[in-house]
């Protein structure tokens, strides 16, 4: 049976870069985080769409 990997979910994502922010979470576990939560196709998508950021 094969693994689907779920949505990315932006919230989660958040969630631990705030966390990460305020020196809640260490950086090895915020990494974690962003990864379980999909971090990676959030910014595939990105570049895909051509997105780019506002200075």
């Amino acid at each position: 049976m094969p693994f689907d990997k779920p949505a990315p979910d932006l919230a989660k994502i958040l969630v631990a870069w705030q966390k990460w922010e305020k020196g809640e979470e260490q950086p090895g576990r915020t990494l974690a985080s962003l990864k379980t939560a999909g971090l990676d196709a959030v910014l595939a998508n990105l570049v895909d769409t051509g997105w780019k950021p506002v200075a």
